[in-house]
């Protein structure tokens, strides 16, 4: 097959839902139907699949009726059936695996899901569980089998695959990110950030976007999704005449989103039924946050009912008669969400932070405040630019009193209306975007500069000796600056630093994305304001030959942005050469 003339697919591997698209050499990106279960033995094809596995047995779901065009050996369910019969069975229900790969609190590789699920239930059942890298392989793997199904001649495998992130992703849930990609059968990769890609979807969707936004115009990403809130600043030059674009600023992770409102509007119910004597059990309260997220997207929809009824399940043999009813109004849930995740707040509003407490339960790293405002005034205030046109992303922007909300906020911040602009698609933008990222690599259209959303450190013991009450300094030394682009190199200076072969060691890493004038090399105080600092990687680097466990061997460190979209750090022998890698996809630290 001639590379230049296939297709290139994109994929939105999302919190909530993914989504796949499809770009030939010319022309605009196409949506690909995905066929799905959704209800026993009913396959459909929809725009998106919902981002949701069950792992139900044999006793609680049939699996004949789980049967695919590709395949009748299925043993779990992806997608629409696994989310509306998960809301029954919220033990067997693997969601937000997305939100898992970021997370330091857990080894991502181990099975871990569904989180309080499976042999964590009190009938401590032999239910599977699976890591998170391993239900996004999952996804993965729908969505490349439902391409091969409908192309048999043009197999996903071979072709070049586009799939998005967070711009919030730090090196090694990109890391992870990639090997679930792998995993799922697809070889030909490359990454893009979410805001990047529904940006590239609204230019190659709108012919006329040139007469939007002109030379000098700061364009505000605002992309809400089901598990965290990206927010990116694109600018457009003036180059000699040619036009050029550049994203300037992207924010930190902020695990917030959709799943945080499904919370909030389950606690809601919960605390009305607990105050009509119908208190609910940890169970029935998963159950209950699943219906709320189906309830959530129809009432925010622009011809939304009045009210919506709810059917909590309970257990045991009366299931169905002894099952809890509710109803969440539109005019509440709308009052509810607005008011709680995006007040009208003054542009030097900031986020709560508060300490955290000596014993916590696990679990995902939630944003303190969930103000969605608050952290956009902080977004806008650190970075110094003010927005001149804003570009929604992400389901929960569908709502228009949302995306009125947040224009109003913003009006009010820069003293003058912020034109919204036109988005492809708020489901499928990002894969639309993903797709027409790869007609651009082939020189088919204009490119958004944007390498390295941020600055990467690591950190670096002194050899100074112990000294009684004071903990052993450690600098942080970049190793790739912000702005690094995508196939390029960084050698650092010849420092004398060795590397511990052969037993368990840890490396400390940081990021920021305010140091753009920092070169590879550069020496900090680890406790830099400006730092944030990551999950440490933990490893033991196989000794070369000749070397014992436990040497000291002196390196000069490499660092690589691959074309893929991965950092790679690189520890080379100043003796004979040898390398070292780093590898992030390892345990993590459970002391987050």
């Amino acid at each position: 097959m001639d590379a230049t003339n296939s297709p290139t697919l994109g994929v939105d591997l999302g919190t909530t839902n993914s989504a796949l698209a499809v770009a030939a050499a010319e022309g605009p990106p196409r949506a690909q139907p995905i066929p799905q279960v959704v209800a026993p033995g009913e396959v459909s094809a929809l725009p998106t699949l919902p981002s949701f596995l069950l792992l139900a047995t044999a006793a609680e779901v049939d699996p004949k009726g789980l049967a695919l065009p590709w395949s009748d050996d299925v043993r779990a369910c992806v997608g629409a059936f696994a989310a509306a019969r998960g809301a029954e069975l919220p033990h067997r229900l693997v969601a937000s695996a997305k939100s898992w790969l970021c997370s330091p609190v857990i080894d991502r590789n181990a099975p871990v899901l569904p989180w309080r699920g499976a042999s964590r239930e009190p009938e401590r059942d032999d239910g599977e569980r699976v890591s998170p890298v391993d239900a996004s392989a999952r996804y993965l793997a729908h969505l490349r089998a439902a391409w091969d199904h409908a192309h048999p001649e043009r197999s996903a495998r071979e072709l070049e695959v586009v799939l998005t992130v967070p711009a919030s992703f730090d090196a090694a849930a990109r890391e992870l990110t990639v090997a679930a990609a792998r995993q799922a059968g697809l070889e030909r990769l490359t990454l893009l950030e979410e805001p990047l890609a529904a940006f590239y979807a609204y230019l190659a969707t709108n012919p006329r976007w040139r007469d939007e936004i002109q030379p000098g115009a700061v364009v505000l990403v605002c992309d809400l999704g089901g598990g965290t809130t990206d927010f990116s600043l694109i600018e457009v030059h003036d180059r000699d005449g040619e036009l050029g674009l550049e994203r300037v600023a992207v924010g930190e992770h902020i695990l917030l989103g959709g799943d945080n409102m499904d919370l909030a509007l389950a606690a809601h119910v919960a605390r009305e039924l607990a105050a009509g004597g119908k208190p609910l059990d940890a169970w029935q309260l998963r159950a209950l946050t699943q219906g709320c997220r189906r309830g959530k997207e129809v009432l925010l929809a622009e011809d939304a009912p009045a009210s919506l009824p709810l059917t909590i399940p309970s257990r045991g043999s009366r299931l169905i008669g002894g099952a809890l009813r509710a109803e969440l109004s539109r005019e509440r849930t709308t009052a509810l969400l607005l008011d709680g995740f995006f007040p009208l707040v003054p542009a030097d509003a900031r986020p709560a932070r508060r300490a955290g407490a000596g014993l916590r339960e696990l679990g995902l790293p939630y944003a303190h405040d969930p103000a969605i405002t608050k952290h956009l005034a902080e977004f806008l205030a650190r970075h110094g630019r003010a927005p001149t046109a804003v570009l929604f992303n992400g389901g929960v922007m569908k709502a228009a009193a949302v995306r009125a909300r947040v224009g109003e906020a913003l009006r009010a911040w820069t003293g003058a209306p912020v034109p919204e602009l036109r988005s492809a698609d708020l489901d499928l933008a990002v894969a639309l975007g993903a797709a027409a990222y790869g007609q651009v690599r082939r020189g088919g259209g204009l490119r958004v500069r944007s390498a390295t959303a941020r600055g990467y450190y690591i950190g670096i013991e002194s050899s100074m000796p112990a000294i009684p009450g004071f903990p052993t300094p450690v600098r942080a030394m970049c190793v790739a600056p912000q702005g690094m682009e995508e196939g390029s190199t960084a050698e650092l200076p010849d420092d004398e630093l060795g590397l511990v072969v052969g037993e368990p060691v840890s490396f400390r890493f940081y990021a920021s994305t305010t140091r753009k004038e920092d070169a590879p090399g550069a020496l900090l105080d680890g406790d830099d304001p400006t730092l944030v600092e990551l999950d440490p990687v933990e490893q033991t680097v196989t000794p070369g030959a000749g070397r014992v466990a436990g040497a000291l061997v002196p390196v000069r460190l490499e660092a690589v942005v691959t074309e893929v979209g991965t950092l790679e750090l690189w520890c080379v022998a100043r003796d004979n050469g040898e390398r070292y890698r780093l590898e992030y996809s390892v345990r993590e630290r459970a002391d987050a």
